[in-house]
C-alpha cells in the first residue's frame, strides 16, 4: 500500500477579496515549503468564500473535486452594465432602474434555471488559441468565443432594495455568475453587474468548515498537518 504524508490532502480557505487562487496558492506553497500546491476551483480576485486547496499527492484528486457542484451567495447591482459584468470593470452603461419586485427578480431568474449554452466573458482565464481571453481584453480585443454547457439548479433572489438584489445560486462548475448578472440585467432592460460574490460549497464541502486565509497563513507545518483532509479521506468520499 502507498504510503502518504500528513501533508497529503486537501485545506479548505475562506479566501479574502483582493488576492487571486493563484495568490493563495503560490503563497501556501512558499510559506510551508511544499512542491506541489493547487486549488479546485478558481475564484475571481474580488470574489470570497470557499477554496479548496490541495497538497502533495492531494493533487492528484483535483480534477474530481473541481468537477463538483458550487452553491454561490452575492449581490448585483441594477442600472450599471461593466466591461467585465462585474464590480472590478470599467463602467460602460449606465441607464435608469425600473420599479422592481422581488416576485418579478425571481421570475425572470427562474429563466435561468435548467441547461444553458453560457459564453465566457471576455474578462475570463479561459484561453483562445492559448492566451486567456482576459489578456486579449486587456488589448482591446473582443474575440469569438465558444458556449459551454452548463445546468442552474436554482438562482433565486432573497431581498432587494433598489438598486441592490440579493441572491443564491446553485450550478455545476464553469459556471461565470457574473455573465449571469449581465445577461439578467439585459432581460430586466437596464443592465447589471456583480457586485460581491461569495463560494458556500462545493460538492460536500461548506465555507463553515474553512479557515480564513490569513490565519492559515499563521500556522506551523504541524498545526497545518491538523487541520488537513487526509488523502485517504478524500479519495473514499
Amino acid at each position: 500500500m502507498q504510503d502518504f504524508s500528513a501533508l497529503d490532502g486537501a485545506l479548505l480557505i475562506d479566501k479574502p477579496a483582493g488576492p487571486t487562487s493563484h495568490d493563495v496558492v503560490d503563497a501556501i506553497r512558499r510559506q510551508f515549503a511544499i512542491k506541489k500546491v493547487g486549488h479546485c476551483g478558481t475564484l475571481d480576485p474580488n470574489a470570497t468564500g470557499l477554496l479548496i486547496i490541495v497538497l502533495g499527492r492531494g493533487t492528484k484528486l483535483s480534477e474530481r473535486l473541481m468537477s463538483d457542484d458550487k452553491v454561490y451567495e452575492g449581490a448585483m447591482k441594477f442600472g450599471e452594465t461593466t466591461d467585465s459584468y462585474d464590480a472590478a470593470g470599467e463602467l460602460v452603461a449606465s441607464l435608469p432602474v425600473p420599479p422592481l419586485t422581488i416576485d418579478e427578480l425571481n421570475a425572470t431568474a427562474a429563466q435561468f434555471v435548467g441547461d444553458l449554452m453560457q459564453m465566457p466573458p471576455m474578462v475570463s482565464a479561459v484561453k483562445k488559441d492559448g492566451v486567456p481571453l482576459y489578456k486579449l481584453a486587456r488589448k482591446g480585443l473582443d474575440v469569438k468565443r465558444e458556449p459551454r454547457l452548463i445546468h442552474i439548479y436554482e438562482f433565486r433572489f432573497s431581498s432587494y432594495t433598489e438598486p441592490i438584489g440579493w441572491f443564491r445560486v446553485a450550478c455545476t462548475k464553469g459556471t461565470y455568475v457574473r455573465s449571469m448578472a449581465h445577461e439578467l440585467g439585459q432581460k430586466i432592460g437596464c443592465g447589471a453587474h456583480l457586485k460581491t460574490l461569495r463560494r458556500v460549497t462545493s460538492g460536500k464541502f461548506d465555507v463553515a468548515n474553512a479557515m480564513p486565509f490569513e490565519d492559515v497563513m499563521g500556522l506551523t507545518n504541524a498545526q497545518l498537518e491538523q487541520r488537513l483532509i487526509p488523502f485517504l479521506t478524500l479519495a473514499s468520499s
